[in-house]
């Protein structure tokens, strides 16, 4: 859509770019938190004897 201004794309585009490393450095940092939890977990060797 070239007719609209050109300001208001790269206004879009840098929106767009910025929510979409936001969501990703958020999705990775969790991921990351997540496993570090689950390693630790296996590491003090936590068995439940019922």
């Amino acid at each position: 859509m070239p007719q609209m201004a050109p300001m208001w794309w790269l206004t879009l585009s840098i929106l767009f770019n910025i929510s979409m490393v936001i969501t990703m450095s958020t999705i990775y940092f969790n991921k990351n938190i997540f496993i570090k939890k689950y390693l630790l977990l296996k590491k003090n060797n936590l068995n439940w004897k019922w």
